[in-house]
């Protein structure tokens, strides 16, 4: 802090942290520290670079002020970061009750009988912060890497069981179709077996009634029911 007997200037340094394209600015604090109306002007070597906002104004008594350094965008960063541009802040008493619009430039001229005080202040380039690093999702979250790479592990885990499940159902679902086929083809033969007894029955009742009556079955009616019964043992041996 530059301490003058109008105005504290804070900070002495004008630090910025330097990016190319790209518009920066800082800021200075005026302190008026007596119990006059202060007036300021704030100049440059290099006015083509620099906005000063306000770059002339009015410190009530007992009070401060902030005045804005925008630094215009540069296309080229300087030789190893140095930067010879100054700015020089004057401070003269000001009539009571007086603004902004009341400060010509003649107030600072040190060939007046006015008081000027100044304050040489250089300029400083810092580094620019970095970008912050990409955070995961666990941490995001207040979880530590592990923790991320647990809950991954749990992840694939529960993707297993699952699959697993899935299978479990698949084969359940696999086991019941052939059941149910079994049971059918069962039923199936059972049926078969079962029609094949009676027509032997039949057959055996038809050829006794013939020994009985001496007479002859149509031969064609044992050819039919010879038919079946072939038939019906080729069904049996299939299932």
């Amino acid at each position: 802090m530059s301490t003058g007997e109008l105005l504290s200037i804070e900070p002495q340094e004008l630090q910025f942290p330097f990016e190319l394209r790209k518009q920066i600015s800082c800021s200075l604090n005026l302190s008026n520290k007596t119990d006059n109306y202060v007036a300021f002007k704030v100049k440059t070597t290099n006015p083509k670079k620099y906005c000063v906002r306000p770059n002339t104004g009015v410190v009530l008594p007992r009070s401060t002020c902030n005045v804005i350094v925008i630094m215009q965008a540069q296309k080229e960063a300087p030789p190893d970061m140095q930067c010879k541009d100054k700015f020089l802040l004057q401070s003269v008493v000001a009539s009571p009750g007086a603004t902004a619009k009341d400060i010509t430039s003649e107030i600072f001229n040190k060939e007046s009988e006015h008081h000027v005080e100044e304050c040489k202040l250089r300029v400083i380039y810092v580094a620019a912060p970095r970008p912050p690093s990409p955070v995961r999702e666990g941490s995001e979250e207040g979880l530590s890497p592990r923790a991320s790479v647990s809950d991954n592990g749990s992840l694939n885990a529960a993707e297993s069981v699952s699959r697993t499940r899935l299978e479990q159902h698949k084969h359940q679902d696999n086991s019941d179709d052939a059941k149910s086929l079994t049971f059918k083809l069962t039923e199936e033969k059972n049926s078969a077996i079962q029609q094949n007894k009676r027509l032997q029955q039949e057959l055996d009742l038809l050829r006794r009634e013939a020994k009985r009556g001496n007479g002859g079955i149509p031969f064609i009616y044992v050819i039919l029911v010879g038919l079946v019964g072939i038939i019906l043992g080729y069904i049996l041996k299939t299932t």
